[in-house]
């Protein structure tokens, strides 16, 4: 088969031909890579071997690719409730399966966690990418038969290829208890994680829904969506604290949901704790990662909680698929950016270029 890979730390795609993979576990599928995301945060994740490394990255040379979407070409011999031609995304959490936290059923907190086609939170990753180094970035790919999202007919590949962001803002927004008569606050509102959020937000029935961000252009086109429940704020033009409380009737937003992303300041996010309820929850999503100082006795006292939320599992990510399937999820405002397999670079230059959530940068076969 063809793949793209990286053969050094420039981070620069090239085409090679490789052998097809070879299904070794019986649980395992093979999937006809139809569509695959990419993430503009790739390169420099690919630029940290060697001494500069912070997180664990596949040895080279390697096939990088997060959001993979496609057709099952095969199957394992114990693998039930998929066959061969079903359209599937590809969940890319691996879990070890026998750690204590895959025990407890929280495979996302396992010590080996790792993201196929991307990058690993420990040593132990190096385990997985041998079981599976096949990223979206290839013409098939390798998964376990239950990191697989079966698609309706109503979801694209390319949209598929985007539920990486999709899926992590789903996840955060459980976790603040977005619903019915709630009040969210989107920090980054007109981002690529932080667009999601606001669909989903809609699609979960949340009754205001507060977007933050810079570009007031962007911002407008966020509003348009719903401008019932939509309001936006452009950050840097007043206090988002006293907008955001003017909004709600001065008590303040149930939740935010914070997709801010690195290198933005921390002051963003304690004014969006600032915007809370008694009782309201931050949860973090976007990995702002500038040091952030907080007075936790005045938290105590408001009973406001912080929570990080990394990823989403396999059943968030069919809520998903189903929510596409019956309406209520619009995924028709992704204006897609397609490369070929071949353009892998030129895509990733088009990703960097951070243009806003409405462009969905995929690679199609």
């Amino acid at each position: 088969m063809r793949a793209m890979r990286v053969h050094d730390a420039s981070g620069r795609f090239q085409l090679d031909t490789i052998a097809r993979p070879a299904l070794l576990c019986p649980t395992d599928v093979l999937v006809n890579v139809k569509a695959s995301g990419v993430v503009p945060n790739l390169r420099n994740v690919m630029s940290n071997y060697g001494e500069r490394a912070y997180l664990t990255v596949p040895d080279l040379p390697a096939i990088y690719g997060l959001d993979a979407a496609g057709v099952v070409a095969e199957v394992g011999e114990r693998v039930t409730g998929i066959a061969p031609g079903d359209r599937v995304y590809i969940n890319p959490g691996r879990s070890c399966g026998t750690c204590h936290a895959c025990r407890m059923g929280e495979t996302i907190n396992c010590e080996a966690f790792t993201f196929q086609g991307y990058f690993g939170f420990g040593p132990k990753s190096k385990q997985i990418y041998e079981q599976y180094p096949y990223g979206g970035f290839s013409e098939f790919a390798t998964a376990p038969a239950d990191g697989l999202v079966k698609l309706p007919e109503q979801v694209s590949f390319e949209q598929a290829a985007r539920f990486g962001y999709l899926g992590t803002a789903y996840s955060g927004l459980r976790k603040a208890g977005v619903g019915a008569g709630r009040t969210v606050l989107i920090s980054g509102a007109s981002g690529t994680l932080g667009l999601g959020a606001v669909q989903i937000a809609r699609a979960m029935s949340a009754t205001k829904i507060l977007c933050v961000a810079r570009n007031e252009a962007l911002l407008k086109r966020v509003q348009a969506l719903d401008p019932q429940r939509i309001r936006t704020f452009s950050y840097g033009t007043g206090s988002l604290a006293d907008w955001a409380r003017a909004e709600t009737g001065g008590l303040g937003v149930d939740s935010v949901v914070d997709a801010i992303g690195p290198g933005a300041s921390h002051q963003i996010t304690l004014d969006c704790i600032a915007s809370l309820r008694r009782g309201g929850k931050l949860v973090e999503i976007g990995a702002m990662s500038d040091p952030m100082p907080v007075n936790l006795h005045q938290l105590m006292c408001a009973q406001v909680s912080l929570l990080g939320s990394l990823w989403f599992s396999v059943a968030e990510g069919q809520d998903l698929a189903d929510m596409a399937a019956a309406g209520t999820l619009d995924l028709s405002v992704l204006e897609h950016h397609r490369y070929s397999l071949e353009q892998a670079n030129e895509a990733l230059a088009n990703a960097e270029k951070r243009a806003g959530g409405f462009v969905n940068v995929v690679i199609v076969q």
